[in-house]
């Protein structure tokens, strides 16, 4: 009981979110160009096909659009002081006498809302940028499909995190699943990438109901869809709790269900690893930067509404912080470099629901901003790597790649990725990952303690599998094998052709950008009594504030209303007798450092004790599950296969089979069929010739004639039948009585 009650007494201090003092600007009206010019982008690469351009100039519309987008955001993040609403145009607005639905479309400009616009428009950018180079053998055919799609993409999510209403959010939503699937299955004549593609568009449906019938109840409940008006009426707490209040509780599991299969986490994570499928620049900008963040930005947003049941946020942290070791045993066993990466993803995803859900919104926050970073440069780099390497990523095929000419930009950015990603010492990822560990241990929580060690393992794990891959790559011997994708040329006289000027330009920008986003950590915020630095400030000024450190001030009146009082006194969790906030510095740096250790012994230095390690593992009865099951990613898509998708492929059989030969054949033919059948009897009636139409009604005449003078007779015999029937039915009653 003391856990929940520490949970509810950190998020009751969180302070009010500007609500009815929101400012309606009219002079903002320009922002709407962020929005505006990816979809400028996608008419503009409309005409480039229509036209049938065989240039990059799809490529050139896109970047330039995109760019304009990052710098109208920067402009509008520097004119930035207050939340404000700008009102683009009405949408829909539907009145009748009990009440009114609205949802116009409309802004929301937050800090929240900047944060997230300034790494998808920034990144979005760099990675057309790269795009332009990696794409181009498809000038003349898919190109201008390609960048067709990116547009569609950034012009949905920037309605996803823009939107000031849920409704918008929810187009954006739709939107970027459907992007998503468009970019997947890009390679439209691969079946692996058409069936990707299905894949992760009918898992993310799952979520997608989820968040559909969220939006409905919360409509019905606060009867509002805008978040300024929700949080209005949650502080004024009168909101609907008709049924006896079960919405209330509903509403942030059905949340949570849109977060989970948006944001790739147990057990909706199946899609993410397929995914790859996809070009690597979708990787990159989609499936590790932006769109998979998405389910972490909904539940920043409404974060206010998971206050309202107690076990909501302990929900969020232990599946977060399950995906997280669970993805990454199985990152530890795989071979193709990119699905590491996704598996990685996935992991890091896992880590940042765990933050949410330990009360830590800013180390949640934080880490988004981070991983996009130090996550795109490396699906980045080993895009590079499969472009130069004819479609070769298997580790067991590539050594030695930093002293290989023309590849040490792309050696050293993945390097300082992988650094990020491992938590080393004061890299991005080292600071955004402590937050969320450290908070772990200080929310007491149900089982907190637990996930913040198994987070911590979890992060050995990740120094482990990413410094394999890098040992295994980039250092040791020079050795490669092409892949695949060799269009003709001779295996035995294959030379892998490096990067040229656009890869390594956006490979370079954005490793500095992963090392410099350690820098929001130390940067002083205006607000005194904020800790973490620019982030923190950022979103502080959100529905998620009650996780920002330092933040102490008592708002939320009806989550006070809702769970009775609160103490505020009660101590902060420590970390073997020591504060977590300090002594994860020291402890997350020997475990990431024993991680990095034992990939450099296995993986560098005596490569062939990894395999030697294996099959001992494998040798051993005891242990031979343990390789095989990682290896094999738990047999989850298996058991996936067993127990959803071969019943419903059964039954949809089974009704196809009902439907053929039940509804169509005997019923709706059957049926039919019985007039056939009768014409077939008197079709020789219509036989054209007089002679026998002649018979045939001298017959019937004479049918009628007889019919006519023996109805009497069949009358009365009828009568005589049933008058008997009546006697024998009285005589069986009399007898039956008198026994």
């Amino acid at each position: 009981m003391i856990e929940t009650v520490s949970i509810l007494s950190k998020l009751a201090t969180m302070p009010a979110v500007p609500s009815a003092d929101v400012l309606h600007a009219v002079d903002l009206s320009w922002a709407g160009f962020i929005l505006w010019m990816p979809l400028i982008s996608l008419v503009l690469c409309g005409l480039c096909a229509a036209f049938k351009v065989k240039t990059k100039a799809p490529a050139v519309i896109t970047i330039i659009c995109l760019a304009t987008s990052f710098v109208l955001t920067l402009f509008l993040w520097n004119s930035y002081t207050q939340p404000e609403t700008i009102h683009l145009f009405d949408w829909l607005q539907i009145h009748w006498e009990e009440g009114s639905f609205v949802a116009n479309f409309a802004l929301y400009v937050d800090s929240l809302t900047l944060l997230w616009m300034l790494f998808v428009t920034g990144l979005g950018t760099l990675i057309a940028v790269y795009a332009s180079e990696y794409m181009e053998h498809d000038v003349g055919k898919g190109y201008t499909r390609f960048f067709a799609g990116v547009s569609v993409f950034l012009f949905a999510m920037t309605c996803l995190v823009m939107g000031d209403n849920l409704l918008v959010l929810y187009l954006g939503w739709e939107g970027v699943g459907f992007a998503s699937y468009w970019l997947i299955g890009y390679f439209y004549q691969k079946p692996s990438a058409v069936a990707a593609a299905k894949k992760a568009f009918i898992v993310n449906r799952i979520g997608d109901v989820g968040l559909a019938l969220a939006i409905y109840l919360i409509w019905t409940t606060f009867g509002t869809v805008q978040y300024d008006e929700i949080t209005t009426v949650l502080q004024s707490h009168s909101y609907d709790t008709t049924f006896g209040g079960w919405t209330v509780h509903a509403i942030p599991y059905l949340l949570m269900l849109a977060a989970f299969g948006k944001s790739a986490q147990l057990p909706l994570y199946v899609w993410l690893p397929d995914a790859m499928e996809g070009p690597t620049p979708v990787s990159a900008l989609i499936h590790a930067a932006t769109m998979v963040t998405a389910g972490i930005y909904l539940i920043i947003r409404t974060y206010p509404l998971f206050m309202l049941d107690e076990y909501a946020l302990p929900t969020v942290a232990w599946v977060g912080g399950l995906t997280a070791f669970f993805a990454a045993t199985i990152g530890m066993a795989q071979y193709d470099i990119k699905r590491i990466m996704a598996y990685s993803t996935v992991s890091q995803l896992g880590y940042m629901f765990l933050g949410l859900g330990v009360v830590t919104s800013y180390g949640a926050a934080y880490h988004v901003f981070t991983h996009a970073f130090f996550k795109a440069v490396l699906f980045l780099t080993c895009g590079a790597i499969m472009h130069g390497f004819a479609g070769q990523l298997d580790l067991r095929r590539l050594s030695g790649l930093r002293k290989m000419k023309g590849w040490k930009i792309v050696s050293y950015t993945m390097l300082v990725g992988c650094l990020c990603l491992a938590g080393f010492p004061f890299t991005s990822g080292y600071f955004s990952k402590d937050a969320i560990l450290a908070e772990a241990f200080v929310t007491q929580g149900p089982g907190f303690q637990f996930l913040g060690w198994l987070a911590i393992f979890t992060a050995g794990l990740t120094a482990y599998y990413t410094f394999r891959v890098w040992f295994r790559v980039c250092a040791g011997p020079v050795y490669f094998e092409p892949g695949d994708e060799l269009h003709g040329e001779d295996p035995a006289n294959f030379h892998p052709h490096a990067p040229r000027f656009a890869i390594n330009f956006v490979l370079v920008a954005i490793a500095l950008g992963a090392l410099l986003a350690a820098l929001p950590y130390f940067m002083p915020n205006e607000t005194e009594h904020l800790h973490g630095g620019w982030i923190a400030e950022m979103v502080n000024d959100s529905p998620a504030s009650a996780g920002v450190p330092g933040n102490n001030s008592v708002a939320h009146a009806p989550l006070v209303e809702a769970h009775g009082t609160i103490e505020h006194n009660i101590p902060h969790g420590d970390i073997l007798g020591m504060d977590p906030h300090k002594a994860m510095y020291y402890i997350s740096g020997v475990v990431g450092f024993i991680g990095i250790g034992i990939a450099l012994f296995l993986h560098l230095f005596f490569r062939s004790s990894a395999d030697t390690l294996r099959s001992k593992l494998l040798a051993n009865r005891a242990t031979r599950w343990l390789p095989t099951a990682m290896e094999n990613k738990w047999y989850v898509d298996e058991v996936y296969i067993a127990l959803i998708r071969s019943p419903l492929w059964i039954l949809g059989k089974f009704f196809s089979l009902f439907d053929k030969y039940i509804i169509d054949g005997a019923l709706v033919n059957g049926v039919a069929s019985l007039p056939r059948a009768s014409a077939r009897w008197f079709a020789p009636l219509h036989n054209g010739s007089l002679q026998s139409y002649a018979i045939s009604m001298v017959g019937g005449a004479v049918l009628v004639v007889l019919l006519m003078l023996f109805m009497p007779e069949i009358v009365s015999l009828l009568k005589s039948m049933n008058s008997q029937a009546q006697n024998i039915e009285q005589v069986v009653r009399t007898v039956g009585g008198a026994q």
